[in-house]
């Protein structure tokens, strides 16, 4: 409890005294409880003073999240050196019920159907050279009326047989030629630009990001318009059958205006001039593609990477287009910064499997924003505590973590007991022991005789 008061005191400008204990007594139920990640849970596991109706009152108090990440993340994660980039994506929750917040249906990547459940939409600080994630700020996705109703009329259009009647081919009549790069975004895009200006506005004394990286749902025309609108530059990912067409080299016509589109890639058939490298592991050939090309929703060119697969043995191939708004990035940094991206995923998984944001039962504004930021939260705690201990095993897990802070409540909890307290360094070899029971990697561990 000290150790975390005191790792805690870098947020002390954003919290309460009593805010901050809750906080430290909730954190190290966190590391310490097995289970389903629940108020009555925490409580069981917070230690003195850390009463159910103790935990109720944390989660029920409102919390500067996003002040109090970004302090904890300036005080004991940001290295002046590293390059960081901004990442983005949506997290899916399932739940139950009718009455939890924001409670509505939404896409599931790992069940690859919409689910009901609740929506998370997180930006990341991500680090080039340490390849790890650092939250920053998490915002419920909390659809209006207007926003639903677009969405099923949008089901509906595909849900359309192909034999109906389509509208007259061709242009409409009356219709006029708009500006690519002012077309108005839409709710979801327009929730993100303030989450991104709000970021920006808070770290510019000290991270300035140049990227914003964002998996292939946003990759589009009006995605990379509301990141320009923020003065960054997006990759993301296009579709697999995306129209690409090579910038026209040919002579002029001589009357009307200078054709811009030349012929549609082939991703069967890449010309080599574009090839960059070719890679073989495993009967894999790999074959990297970079271009500046072209693609008529956008209003302006895209330096696109394509990586394509090819099984030698079987001839089966797949092919990967990922694209950058800013032309001079090389395809080595573009692919580099493109897989980066998956690192909040990772955030996303120890959120859910460790820390509560798949267990919460909370159901009020509040407490739902509270349990998802605390659980996002955990992963950069998590990763402080860390640290020191991957000097000596670079495999410490957060399982290991836990182990620990369990054993330090066992052992904690047994001494109370006894007549009097024995030797620190027995102290320390009972920790160690018991901690090596729940350690995944225990083998490594050292113990000392006493």
């Amino acid at each position: 409890m000290t150790a975390i008061l005191a790792l805690l005191q870098s947020v002390s400008n954003c919290l309460s005294q009593a805010t901050l204990r809750r906080l430290a007594r909730v954190i190290v139920a966190l590391l310490a409880l097995t289970g389903r990640v629940t108020m009555l849970a925490l409580a069981r596991w917070a230690g003195p003073g850390g009463s159910y109706r103790s935990v109720q009152r944390f989660f029920y108090t409102a919390i500067p999240w996003a002040q109090l990440c970004w302090q904890f993340f300036r005080q004991h994660l940001f290295r002046p050196e590293e390059v960081y980039l901004l990442a983005g994506d949506e997290c899916v929750v399932s739940k139950a019920g009718t009455k939890t917040f924001g409670l509505d249906r939404f896409f599931s990547g790992l069940l690859k159907r919409p689910i009901p459940g609740l929506s998370f939409f997180t930006l990341s600080l991500v680090s080039v050279g340490e390849r790890h994630s650092f939250p920053l700020r998490v915002e419920q996705v909390v659809r209006s009326e207007e926003e639903k109703a677009a969405c099923q009329a949008r089901a509906q259009v595909a849900k359309v047989p192909s034999s109906a009647p389509r509208h007259k081919p061709g242009r409409p009549k009356g219709s006029r030629n708009q500006n690519k790069g002012e077309l108005p975004l839409n709710p979801e895009l327009q929730r993100i630009q303030k989450m991104v200006q709000d970021v920006l506005v808070v770290i510019a004394a000290l991270v300035r990001p140049t990227y914003l990286v964002l998996d292939g749902h946003l990759g589009s025309h009006t995605a990379l318009q509301m990141t320009r609108q923020c003065q960054l530059q997006l990759i993301s990912k296009l579709r697999s059958d995306s129209a690409l067409y090579y910038p026209y080299e040919g002579p002029y016509r001589g009357r009307g205006p200078r054709r811009k589109y030349g012929e549609r890639v082939d991703y069967r058939q890449i010309p080599e001039r574009y090839c960059k490298t070719t890679t073989l592991e495993n009967d894999i050939e790999t074959r990297t593609y970079q271009a500046q090309l072209l693609r008529r929703e956008f209003s302006q060119p895209l330096n696109v990477v394509i990586l394509v697969k090819t099984n030698l043995r079987t001839g089966a191939r797949e092919h990967v287009v990922l694209f950058s708004s800013d032309l001079a990035l090389s395809y080595e940094r573009l692919v580099d910064y493109y897989r980066l991206r998956f690192q909040i995923e990772f955030n996303f998984r120890d959120a859910k499997q460790f820390w509560g944001l798949e267990d919460f039962m909370n159901v009020t504004r509040t407490a739902v924003t509270n349990a998802a930021n605390l659980a996002l939260f955990m992963t950069n705690v998590a990763h402080v505590l860390m640290q020191p201990l991957r000097c000596d095993d670079p495999e410490f897990s957060v399982l290991d973590l836990k182990a620990r802070y369990r054993a330090a409540r066992y052992v904690t909890e047994t001494i109370k007991m006894l007549p009097q307290k024995p030797e620190d360094n027995l102290l320390g070899f009972i920790l160690r022991k018991i901690a090596g029971l729940g350690s995944i990697h225990q083998a490594k561990m050292t113990f000392h005789t006493f």
